[in-house]
């Protein structure tokens, strides 16, 4: 099965879809005006304007439900893959997926909002909304929706819960199979309790893990900040060829860099507009606004916390493109959370593999329920005329199951699974949102007219815009003409 799932990798993610990642980001950069560099300050301000409502979630609690898919393993195990196959200089690469996918992400989270629907008395959207409603492509939708379902119903949860059982066996000796029981015991106490009890629990985990994690890392690099410009040096120079140990990795520095860069930060791959369309916000573009800096926080933050700490400690290895070593810094380590539990043990030793171990528990299950809530979605979308409850019981146990069965397969298996995955979400979203790429970019037009205007929340009605078929969005706008 190893053998298919890696010729199956071999054509998703193909050079092209690297490079294709790369250059939409910069090409959406280009058509907002570097937006993610502009509005930095009105990202931070719009995350707390939004509230809740009856049938949306507050600006805050859509953030941190983006965030808690986001922040996972890809934060932990996947940097230190993508050093460990693609070198140091994967890194640089990693934060240029996240400076471009910004703008990808404000793109999509916004079409996601503008097209969103209320669905049985709650807010739904994402890319196969947008694409139906927005190109009329109902098809295509159909074909995203049921590859979302596959892919965060059933190919994803095994790799985050696959690095929860790796760390825990390594830091506490814990059998697998123990860790998967009481993994399979918590999801089931919170998405059996539905959309909003994830958001209840993420918004208050979220900020915890991602801020302690980030300062625990920062002490690592404290203590070892002599280092810290031959570590910068290091990445730079890996990243361009110029490393004598790396220069011939150029290649590999790329495309495990973008690969494990939209792994993490999901720019493009179509799952945070998911998160984005739950929020009731004022206009469309704030929410985009704020997706786009969850962006930041994952992987400017939470993955170079994790690239400095691995590096500035050497505990890691690089293969190189025909399986060879290039470095050893861990003997018989493989590549993935041992590397991360090695470099906090250099400075925390007998605490920093269980520290490591508890906060990779708190991400990568956290994700898990942000996929729970992804795939959803989709079936509300596929089902919009049954809403079965059947159906969403079938969800839940498959998305059970799969998160058990993750924990005793072997990791190549998983991560493999797991790359294929995201690899159809992104060739299939970001085909769409290159194609309905006028309505976002004319909402931010619209907010940023407003704005100038004197207007501190800007308000939104796509009629002036140009844009059909955002029936949810006409109705807010008159009901609020109506009560002013």
């Amino acid at each position: 099965m190893q053998e298919s799932v890696d010729w199956i990798n071999g054509w998703v993610w193909s050079p092209a879809l690297v490079y294709l990642c790369l250059l939409v980001g910069l090409y959406f950069s280009i058509r907002t005006r570097f937006m993610q560099v502009r509005h930095l300050g009105e990202m931070l301000r719009a995350i707390f304007r939004g509230k809740s409502s009856a049938a949306g979630v507050s600006s805050f609690q859509a953030l941190t439900i983006a965030l808690s898919g986001r922040v996972g393993t890809g934060n932990i195990a996947g940097v230190a893959t993508a050093i460990g196959f693609g070198g140091p200089g994967a890194i640089f690469w990693m934060w240029m997926v996240a400076f471009l996918g910004a703008a990808t992400a404000y793109i999509e989270s916004t079409l996601g909002q503008i097209y969103k629907t209320e669905h049985h008395g709650l807010y739904r959207g994402g890319p196969a909304y947008y694409i139906e409603k927005g190109l009329g492509w109902r098809v295509y939708a159909v074909v995203f929706a049921l590859a979302t379902l596959l892919a965060c119903g059933i190919l994803l949860p095994g790799v985050q819960t696959n690095s929860i059982a790796a760390g825990m066996e390594n830091a506490f000796g814990i059998a697998p199979a123990v860790t998967g029981t009481v993994i399979v015991i918590l999801l089931g106490l919170i998405i059996f309790g539905g959309v909003r009890r994830i958001a209840q629990v993420t918004q208050v985990v979220v900020p915890f893990m991602a801020l302690g994690y980030i300062l625990a890392a920062a002490v690592v690099v404290l203590l070892n900040v002599e280092k810290v410009p031959a570590v910068v040096g290091l990445i730079l120079s890996s990243a361009f060829g110029f490393e004598a140990g790396f220069g011939a990795m150029i290649g590999l520095a790329i495309q495990w860099g973008v690969k494990r860069g939209v792994y993490s930060n999901e720019a493009g791959q179509g799952s945070g507009p998911h998160a984005a369309a739950a929020a009731e916000v004022p206009h469309p573009a704030a929410q985009g606004l704020v997706q786009a800096f969850s962006v930041y926080v994952d992987t400017l933050f939470v993955c170079s916390a994790t690239a400095f700490m691995i590096l500035i400690t050497g505990t890691y290895n690089v293969m190189g493109a025909e399986g060879q070593p290039v470095f050893t810094g861990l003997a018989g380590i493989a590549a993935g959370t041992g590397y991360t539990q090695a470099a906090m043990e250099t400075v925390l030793p007998g605490f920093g593999a269980v520290f490591v171990a508890v906060a990779l528990f708190f991400f990568a299950f956290t994700t898990v329920l942000a996929y729970y809530y992804i795939a959803e979605t989709n079936l509300a979308y596929l089902t919009r005329s049954l809403h079965s409850d059947v159906l969403v019981f079938v969800l839940r146990v498959a998305l059970i199951a799969s998160a058990l069965y993750g924990c005793v397969r072997t990791s190549d298996l998983a991560w493999g699974l797991g790359d294929i995955g995201v690899g159809i979400m992104a060739w299939l979203n970001i085909a769409a949102i290159l194609a309905l790429r006028k309505p976002a970019l004319a909402a931010l037009e619209d907010y940023e007219a407003q704005q100038a205007r004197g207007r501190t929340v800007p308000v939104f009605d796509p009629r002036p815009l140009g844009i059909e078929h955002a029936e949810l969005w006409v109705e807010r706008f008159e009901r609020g003409v109506r009560e002013t």
